[in-house]
């Protein structure tokens, strides 16, 4: 959380009238303990007092220190370092660091200022997450480390193996055993880019940076292009059926991006399911725009799995001996999500997954 926002949401007098939609400090998913001049607690919200334990009807009107002894890992007592009622009157705010309550409970604290005229500290915010996050955060990175490179191992390996064995053999080869070596070593290279791909997708999307260049997209045209393209890498054309229904409005989409969203449902459908892939295009029911599934007619995905499908590194009940990253469904999830959609997964009409995906017609995007 920001410096600037806590104050704006601390100060809420006067209170806001029935049916008025201005936010509480109880509505926010982080801790917030908001001190006023005398250094007494004004606001100690219902995040604060489930991560500390400490009810606000005992932190409410009590010196903000009392109410969060923190200390460091060395043991010192933070807010007597910090001094922030006499320390300098420029600070503004503090950066996330470490802290510990003194049962050892570990929060991730900021902290921030709002200052009178004559610099003189009027609020004190202190804001507080779990320190589970950061852990989760810290395992999200080493699981992501850790793929990348199982991935990334293997096809360099046979890059590194097929180019040496070329350089130092040359002559000792037809042309045929040539072709053969550098058609696995341009596969290999083409794994290693759609892994790199798959990456900077991920991190844009975590970072909110997806750029959306919308145009009109005949979407069953896309549908078309995908399985022609699966069709001619070597799968039958009997294993996709395409259904078309209805008249779709006007679809303003980004076309890479919804060719990306397809070829991924698809490859999903044909990687980890079995029978015939069914894709259907038709107008969403609900709102104007268009829906897309994508259906399968293998083991399905149990129920109690279907929460984790769209994380990052979910492989379903095939594992790694399917092979991939475990990054596409969050992607497409990302995907949809930028166009405005939703994407649902579910057990397809007639056994096996249906992947499900709406998307609002949308709008010119005239940014320049």
């Amino acid at each position: 959380m920001g410096g600037e926002e806590p104050p704006r949401v601390a100060a809420r007098a006067p209170a806001a009238g029935p049916g008025s939609a201005m936010a509480s400090p109880d509505d926010l998913p982080d801790g917030m303990l908001v001190a006023d001049r005398a250094a007494r607690v004004v606001v100690f919200n219902a995040a604060a007092a489930r991560m500390t334990g400490i009810s606000a009807a005992s932190a409410l009107g009590r010196d903000f220190r009392d109410v969060l002894p923190l200390h460091d890992a060395e043991g010192r007592d933070w807010w007597k370092c910090l001094s922030p009622y006499d320390g300098l009157r420029t600070r503004t705010r503090h950066p996330e660091r470490v802290l510990f309550l003194p049962g050892g409970t570990e929060l991730l604290v900021t902290a921030a200022y709002r200052r009178d005229a004559e610099g003189g500290v009027e609020r004190f915010i202190v804001c507080l997450r779990d320190a589970l996050h950061r852990a989760r955060q810290e395992r999200d990175r080493a699981d992501l480390v850790s793929t990348v490179a199982h991935e990334l191992r293997s096809p360099l390996t046979s890059v590194k193996g097929f180019t040496a064995t070329l350089l130092a053999k040359w002559h000792r080869f037809n042309d045929d055993q040539k072709r053969v070596m550098l058609e696995t070593v341009n596969a290999d290279a083409d794994r290693v880019t759609r892994l790199i791909t798959e990456l900077l997708d991920v991190s844009r999307i975590e970072a909110g940076r997806l750029e959306m260049r919308r145009q009109v997209v005949d979407l069953p045209g896309e549908v078309r292009k995908i399985i022609a393209g699966r069709v001619a890498a070597g799968e039958p054309e009997d294993r996709f059926r395409f259904e078309s229904r209805g008249v779709l409005p006007e679809m303003w989409l980004d076309p890479d991006k919804m060719g990306q969203i397809l070829g991924n449902l698809v490859e999903n459908a044909v990687r980890h399911g079995a029978g015939t892939v069914t894709i259907v295009v038709e107008p969403d029911a609900h709102k104007e725009g268009a829906a897309v599934s994508v259906r399968d007619e293998g083991e399905g995905i149990p129920p109690e799995a279907a929460q984790r499908v769209f994380r990052q590194f979910w492989r379903g009940p095939g594992g790694n001996r399917r092979g991939g990253t475990g990054l596409g469904l969050y992607i497409v999830k990302g995907l949809v999500e930028a166009h405005g959609g939703v994407i649902t997964v579910r057990r397809a009409p007639g056994g096996g997954a249906e992947f499900r995906f709406t998307v609002p017609a949308g709008a010119p995007d005239y940014a320049t």
